[in-house]
């Protein structure tokens, strides 16, 4: 037979069916905190997609660099390209004006000293100087920071020096910063000794060039004038030998003078004649022997014009040869001089011009590897994956939105 249950409080039924729920409420409650393990698994899930973008590369990179990569030395060294104090040109008012308002142009030559430590022969004369593939490849070296191949191509070669060596200028001194890294002190240190022999050599050879090439061309130009002096030397004796006359100006003084002393015996013996034509007759011997005086002076005085002013021996001709001749001696003699004083001038220019390397602070061996800067990269890369992160989840967020 079924009994029901019991219904008043006073039952043994009824009692411990009222005070089972308290009891069960009293011991589940301390079963709560078993939902925080999964709360938690929850929110890393949520936050797997900037775990795995932002966190989990700055841990490796941050594993790397303070586990693995092994320390690099830096040696510094600033040097200052001086000389070429040359005559101002026209341009230096431009350059005036410039650094008036607040600029300074930074001279060609340190631009160009900079570019050629840069360079591909720069590059050949450090691999053949000082084994520059065995210092990128010491044992030191941890495998991603050290030049791999042990014959790497002049292009790979070179993009990997280049970010191992920095060069900066000084926009206002003009002085060059020259720092190299290298997996030892010493090898730092020999990197940038000899870079800075390699720029005091080139600028050794700029300084040469452009002074041969300025006392080039003044020495062209003194050749030219010595040889025109020569050549018109040369054209005097050539036609004094042919004229046979060693100065014609004084031939033509010596015939103009025989021309008026035979003037002066025609004039004297005319007036003789007038003078003797008072008081004798006309058929007196002294009067014609004095119009036979006359007539042979006229004669002797046409024929000595003729000689002096036709053909091809006539003096005015032989005077304008002359005169044209000497006159080229002059100008060749003058160019001459002009041409010995622009290659001293040239010359002065030139060691004014020329350029030197100035050290300004010497290469030396570091103590201690300051390279990779481990603590600034990691902070780096974290905050740039996070802004990253950030933008691609606002543009994901965004097209979201717009979808529903």
């Amino acid at each position: 037979m079924k009994l029901s249950p019991p219904t008043r409080v006073s039952d043994p039924g009824v009692t411990d069916a009222a005070s089972r729920p308290a009891a069960a409420s009293a011991v589940a409650a301390p079963a709560a905190p078993r939902n925080a393990v999964p709360r938690r698994r929850g929110w890393l899930w949520r936050r797997r997609f900037y775990m795995l973008l932002v966190v989990l590369p700055t841990l490796l990179a941050a594993l790397y660099l303070y586990g693995i990569a092994a320390g690099q030395y830096a040696s510094e060294a600033r040097f200052l390209v001086s000389g070429g104090t040359a005559r101002a040109s026209s341009s230096s008012g431009i350059s005036e004006l410039i650094s008036s308002a607040g600029y300074t142009a930074i001279a060609q030559n340190v631009l160009a000293v900079r570019d050629y430590l840069q360079s591909p022969d720069a590059l050949d004369a450090l691999v053949e100087n000082i084994n520059l593939i065995d210092i990128y490849r010491r044992p030191e070296a941890d495998l991603p920071a050290m030049l791999w191949m042990a014959d790497p191509p002049k292009e790979l070669l070179l993009l990997y020096h280049n970010s191992m060596t920095t060069l900066t200028i000084d926009s206002t001194s003009g002085i060059i910063t020259l720092r190299s890294r290298a997996f030892r002190a010493d090898d730092a240190r020999t990197l940038v000794e000899e870079q800075l022999r390699l720029a005091e050599n080139f600028v050794n050879r700029l300084s040469d060039r452009a002074r041969e090439e300025a006392l080039r061309i003044a020495r062209a130009e003194l050749r030219i004038a010595e040889q025109r002096v020569r050549d018109s030397q040369t054209a005097v004796a050539t036609w004094r030998q042919r004229e046979r006359a060693v100065d014609p100006q004084s031939n033509a003084q010596i015939g103009m003078n025989s021309l008026s002393a035979l003037e002066a015996q025609l004039t004297t013996a005319r007036a003789e004649l007038q003078e003797k034509l008072a008081f004798l007759r006309g058929d007196n011997p002294q009067i014609q022997l004095l119009r036979n005086r006359i007539g042979s002076l006229e004669r002797e005085i046409r024929e000595h014009r003729q000689r002096l002013t036709l053909g091809a021996d006539a003096l005015p001709e032989q005077m304008a040869t002359y005169e044209r001749l000497l006159l080229e001696r002059d100008f060749a003699d003058k160019q001459l001089a002009s041409a010995t004083a622009s290659l001293e001038l040239a010359r002065q220019d030139a060691q004014r011009q020329q350029l030197f390397v100035t050290r300004v602070v010497q290469p030396g061996i570091a103590e201690l590897p300051l390279y990779p800067r481990a603590g600034l990269i990691v902070v780096s890369m974290f905050l740039l994956l996070s802004v990253l992160y950030g933008i691609g989840w606002m543009m994901m967020t965004g097209m979201r939105e717009h979808a529903f």
